[in-house]
């Protein structure tokens, strides 16, 4: 029997300060700039937790040094999109390690909620719907992939 693990990336952010096409992308590393960070998530077959902690040690240096910018980082979100590109990266890594696992990540989209006065597009109930729908893929389901809310299951 295949288990299933689902992470849900989770982010509050102002409604449009997220380009819609970063959110629906499979792969969320295509929008970082620096090749290099962008190279190192996108190969999954030499991907290791070390690669991972590495972009993110010099993402953070980077970021303390204000050189975002000039070492070619994403400068609006840069936080998120990183953070969100590597642990895309990171499921994608543990998908492979745990072969006996379903292993996905889910953008659960703009979700009326307090934190946002309620101002999203989708009800509580329509976004659990789609993530009990992914959660509960059969076996042999995708796995190690990112979907988007709207993604049909």
């Amino acid at each position: 029997m295949k288990r299933t693990l689902l992470q849900v990336n989770n982010a509050e952010a102002l409604p449009g300060a997220i380009d819609p096409e970063a959110v629906r992308a499979a792969d969320i590393a295509k929008f970082i700039p620096r090749e290099w960070a962008k190279g190192v998530l996108s190969d999954v077959e030499n991907l290791t937790e070390d690669k991972i902690d590495q972009i993110l040690s010099e993402f953070q240096k980077d970021f303390k040094e204000d050189s975002l910018e000039s070492k070619g980082w994403p400068t609006t979100l840069s936080p998120y999109i990183v953070s969100k590109a590597s642990l895309n990266a990171y499921t994608r890594l543990v998908a492979k390690k745990y072969s006996d696992f379903c292993i996905n990540c889910l953008h659960p989209g703009y979700v009326k909620t307090d934190i946002n006065c309620n101002s999203g597009v989708l009800t509580i109930e329509e976004c659990a719907q789609s993530i009990v729908s992914l959660a509960l893929l059969p076996n042999g389901g995708p796995t190690g992939l990112f979907f988007d809310i709207a993604t049909k299951f």
